[in-house]
């Protein structure tokens, strides 16, 4: 069951039987409760998180279809499996009408009992699983994932919560890295076709006949090698989101296509002269500026007044450095759970040295770089030491006249070096650690070892 752990409730208002049924799902790795009679189940089910009931039909003062309808009603996402005699099974079919998942006569044939449950449960486990995935989606793609307090950013959030939920055409600015794709599907799941497909192209990526095929899709026979019909990245997007990466790229004659769908809202498989209806927002991203392409006749004109109906400019991470120890700190929560690592927290020395640094890759080249740290840490505080070795501060002039003898140990180098060094730097340890171009906890892990006064 993919570690998903479910409730089952057993109501039968004769006790052995009730019984008989929780030993036979001893072995199926969800827990059982039992109940004698339908009022008693219910309290139950107020009690506990229960995932499945099967219940006896036929029980006195209230029988399993009033149990039914109180299920359905006030948890309608429990499954309920219902257990009749052979005379009533019309009884057991209303049931299914009503709601019920399957029904099972008496005497009960515990291997068929052990089967249905399997499959109701494994019914629950999916439910259980997309409502997880959707609470993921909603977290990660929601307004709050776009981490910023940078009056820009704020703007842009602003800005994203009033047309997210219109059917408007945007074009998203920014440098590689910088969350376009973040943004595209923010919009995306907070409006009325978060439940539709959301699809992604980098235009960039393909040449021009493949790029036509993966927008448009192919009929079979249109071409050498196109062996089958081929939908379209259009037609998979249909009544959903369409996201086109680099759209800067996209050749002169891929732009005249894309504009007639735009404008006739309508597509034709390459090979084809049938068109084919689609409902499909569009929004397009890019790192070059269209304006000038505009100007050097590289970009149509019209598509590009077509696009950029709404343009969102994404501000490079060097001139947003407030937002960094926020992205830090969601990064390392991000990837604490994700690899399995407890980290509690980051040393200001390592934290100063990603502040500083100028991003050329923008937020995923930070993203990237929290996630190896986090990976290498070998403790539970991120240090300069766990830095990758792009980030990694040179050391820092060393001390002058430290005296190494031949005939020294590494081990009674290294313990003159860093006692000189402390002396240089007149006992501050953050100025000595940044001299020996190690981390402030190696070094105070180092003066303990030594017994040297910093």
């Amino acid at each position: 069951m993919n570690g998903f752990t479910g409730t089952i409730l057993i109501i039968d208002d004769e006790e052995h039987l009730a019984e008989a049924y929780a030993e036979a799902l001893e072995k199926t790795g969800h827990d059982r409760i039992v109940a004698t009679s339908g009022r008693q189940g219910l309290e139950l089910l107020d009690q506990h998180a229960v995932h499945l009931v099967l219940t006896d039909l036929v029980m006195k003062p209230m029988d399993g279809m009033e149990v039914l309808r109180t299920v359905k009603k006030n948890s309608p996402d429990t499954e309920v499996i219902v257990i009749t005699g052979h005379g009533s099974v019309p009884n057991a079919v209303q049931a299914m009408r009503e709601g019920a998942y399957n029904y099972l006569t008496k005497p009960v044939d515990l291997d068929e009992l052990r089967a249905i449950t399997r499959e109701a449960m494994e019914k629950v486990r999916l439910k259980h699983d997309n409502l997880e995935l959707r609470r993921q989606l909603d977290e990660r793609f929601s307004y709050e994932g776009i981490i910023g307090n940078n009056p820009t950013m704020i703007r842009i959030i602003d800005t994203l919560r009033h047309i997210a939920p219109t059917n408007a055409t945007v074009l998203i600015y920014g440098e590689s890295g910088t969350g376009k794709e973040l943004v595209a599907r923010a919009i995306h799941f907070n409006s009325p076709r978060k439940d539709r497909p959301f699809v992604a192209l980098n235009c960039a990526a393909l040449s021009e006949g493949i790029l036509e095929s993966e927008l448009f899709g192919h009929e079979k026979g249109a071409f050498t090698g196109a062996d089958t019909l081929r939908k379209g990245r259009f037609e998979y997007a249909n009544h959903g989101t369409l996201f086109l990466d680099e759209i800067g790229d996209l050749p002169t004659t891929t732009q005249v296509k894309l504009l007639r769908v735009i404008e006739q809202r309508e597509i034709m498989r390459v090979g084809s002269n049938t068109p084919i209806k689609v409902d499909v927002r569009l929004v397009a991203a890019t790192n070059r500026d269209l304006e000038n392409l505009v100007g050097e006749r590289h970009f149509r004109e019209d598509l590009y007044f077509r696009l950029k109906v709404v343009t969102i400019a994404l501000p490079p991470l060097r001139e947003r450095r407030g937002d960094i120890p926020l992205l830090i700190d969601a990064f390392i929560h991000e990837f604490s759970k994700q690899h399995g690592r407890r980290i509690t927290q980051i040393t200001p020395a390592a934290r100063n040295v990603l502040t500083q640094h100028d991003w050329p890759g923008n937020v995923r080249q930070l993203r990237n770089s929290i996630e190896s740290m986090v990976v290498v840490s070998r403790d539970e505080i991120l240090d300069v030491d766990d830095l990758p070795y792009d980030l990694a501060p040179a050391a820092g002039p060393q001390p002058a006249d430290v005296t190494l003898n031949a005939g020294m140990t590494i081990r009674e180098a290294e313990q003159r070096l860093i006692a000189d060094t402390l002396q240089a730097a007149h006992g501050n340890r953050a100025e000595a650690s940044r001299m020996l171009g190690i981390g402030e906890r190696t070094l105070y892990r180092k003066i303990k070892e030594y017994k040297l006064e910093g």
